[in-house]
């Protein structure tokens, strides 16, 4: 007799299919995994430049955009300068700062090589511009507007006075806060999730009032580029552990 379902008394089609779906999801993990590490090389180590080839490590693949061929991963060294040492002579030991931690790029102030262009809407415009460049978007009735108020760090010093707000046009919502730096009269950003805006001021935890002067600029008055977006972002990073001594000690 026949066994029901088979191909031959030797194959049953359920289990050639599990068979064959085992196959399917190993080629998936492995593609996944190749994938998965296209970005975040080439990279260091404590004996110099890592693996970079092989498995899992993909071929490169080129992109064309807009802007011009990307390709990923990109061997090309970084240029980036590590303003840093180990702080004990073990492998993985963690990094001590030599420079300006909020300025050099180490630890909540790391930050990233993208591209120095401003990030652009769907129709190729800079989507990240001041307010006063911006027709038709405005303050909404009943909040506070924070035009005119000082900003004030978190040792409640001030360190300016907010100038301008800055929208992004395709997510209708502001990112930044521009203010006037005392005493210097130049213009820096706030990133929108660092400060906190009350009807009397601006506080921005972060950094003290004296190192809002400190802030990365932009070159252009009315653009701010990916690569000064992350410059800046990641130097208020940089301050939730650096700006003050006493945060880089133990709570206990």
């Amino acid at each position: 007799m026949g066994t029901t379902g088979a191909i031959t008394q030797n194959i049953d089609i359920a289990q050639f299919v599990l068979y064959l779906f085992w196959i399917f999801f190993a080629g998936l993990i492995y593609y996944l995994v190749r994938e998965n590490h296209r970005e975040g090389y080439p990279m260091e180590t404590e004996s110099g430049r890592g693996k970079i080839s092989g498995w899992p490590i993909p071929d490169p693949k080129v992109y064309k955009t807009s802007h011009g061929d990307v390709t990923v991963p990109n061997p090309s060294p970084s240029t980036q300068v590590l303003a840093a040492q180990p702080a004990h002579r073990w492998a993985g030991a963690p990094l001590v700062p030599t420079g300006n931690p909020m300025l050099d790029g180490v630890g909540p102030g790391a930050w990233t090589e993208r591209a120095d262009r401003p990030d652009e809407d769907y129709e190729g415009q800079p989507k990240v511009i001041p307010m006063r460049a911006a027709a038709g978007y405005g303050i909404v009735r009943g909040d506070t507007d924070p035009r005119g108020l000082q900003v004030v760090g978190t040792d409640g010093v001030s360190g300016g006075k907010v100038v301008d707000l800055w929208v992004d046009t395709a997510e209708n919502l502001f990112r930044y806060l521009e203010i006037e730096v005392a005493g210097s009269g130049r213009r820096v950003l706030v990133p929108m999730n660092f400060a906190r805006v009350s009807r009397r001021e601006v506080r921005v935890e972060a950094v003290t009032g004296g190192q809002f002067a400190l802030v990365p600029g932009t070159r252009q008055s009315d653009v701010v580029t990916m690569l000064e977006e992350e410059k800046i972002q990641a130097y208020y990073g940089g301050g939730t552990l650096y700006a003050v001594a006493g945060r880089t000690e133990p709570l206990l």
